[in-house]
């Protein structure tokens, strides 16, 4: 083993901090026995705030319409060959009402940017959903917003929000972006949501084209700063009608080195293992937890949309029942020593 890397893993689970170069050259020295090592500290820093515990969060992926072109995402404004649907507040509130009866106690929101869904409307499918399930946490993932409209999204009951930084770092965001779009701005949305009081969740993709070594070390930096409640990282799998369809995959290997990294830097975050590491690899969200997870976040979306949705190729899960996703989930968990539990996973104040 790399006597300086299992050092940096040494001082990290004890520190939870380290300086960006020292990320750096932890990142390049992600062997099998720096990660072996990185998860079995992980494990012991979770274990003792969350226990084996899994969190399960509703997804209900509501629009597949987006005014934006990144060049990763086959929901893209420009992919003709994409099929555009939008659910209506009924159908996003029965999908809720469903997932309910399954033990789901935390429903994430989530579509493209569509301005089809404004503040008035956005706001008022959340009261409902608060309404009805006064005990239940609201998560949206709606993108940038300007700071007015978080306020009102909070205003009405949004609990939390997921709003991925993608890269600490801006020349790569342009590479990754057009130019309408701009890392600052993200940059700021992000500090608006944490002002405004959410639980606010970041996260990038593992292996995005034209990622490095000291691009990684920035974001984990960024990490170690911004503190986030939640952090969602997953692999780059790339998507045939995008400008990157031809980049490869990101690695299982690099994404649980990393999630148990960023476990160590936040012993008490809300760390998914996401179906994006679930496709590149049939056990990928087992080992997700084995490495550091405790998030696992399946689909309530009606079963005639779910392929409809597909932010990359390959995506899973698109024709399980809600019902059947949630079955398949609590067998895998325990499969692995892991249990799936009827909560609204909060993070734990430690």
């Amino acid at each position: 083993m790399d006597i300086r890397a299992a050092e940096l893993v040494d001082k990290l689970a004890g520190e939870h901090a380290l300086a960006l170069d020292d990320y750096e050259y932890l990142v390049e020295h992600l062997d099998e026995e720096v990660r072996d090592l990185l998860a079995e500290h992980a494990r012991a820093a979770r274990e003792p705030i969350y226990g084996h515990d899994v969190f399960v969060r509703g997804l209900i992926e509501f629009s597949s319409y987006c005014k934006n072109d990144c060049y990763y995402c086959g929901l893209r404004a420009s992919n003709a060959s994409c099929e555009r649907y939008r659910l209506t507040a009924g159908q996003i509130l029965a999908c809720a009402d469903r997932g309910y009866e399954l033990g789901f106690r935390t429903f994430v929101l989530q579509g493209g940017e569509d301005p089809r869904f404004t503040d008035e409307r956005l706001c008022a499918i959340v009261r409902a959903l608060k309404e009805a399930h006064p005990d239940c946490a609201v998560t949206l993932s709606v993108g940038e917003r300007t700071r007015e409209s978080y306020a009102r999204l909070r205003e009405a009951g949004a609990d939390r929000y997921l709003l991925r930084h993608e890269t600490a770092t801006p020349e790569h965001y342009a590479r990754l972006h057009p130019a309408g779009m701009s890392w600052e701005h993200r940059m700021q949305c992000l500090r608006d949501l944490r002002e405004l009081g959410f639980a606010v969740g970041a996260g990038f993709m593992v292996g995005s084209p034209f990622q490095t070594s000291a691009n990684l070390a920035r974001d984990l930096a960024f990490i170690q700063e911004f503190q986030p409640e939640m952090c969602g990282i997953g692999p780059f799998v790339p998507h045939h009608a995008t400008p990157f369809a031809n980049e490869p995959a990101g690695t299982l290997e690099q994404t649980l080195g990393l999630l148990s990294i960023i476990r160590l830097i936040k012993p008490n975050i809300l760390l998914p293992a996401t179906t994006a590491l679930g496709t590149i690899h049939p056990r990928g969200r087992e080992l997700g937890m084995e490495a550091g997870a405790n998030v696992v976040m399946p689909n309530l979306s009606p079963g005639d949309v779910r392929a409809k949705y597909l932010l990359y190729d390959g995506k899973i899960c698109t024709g399980d029942e809600a019902a059947e996703c949630r079955r398949c989930l609590e067998m895998r968990m325990a499969g692995c020593g892991y249990t799936v539990v009827t909560d609204r996973g909060d993070p734990r104040i430690v």
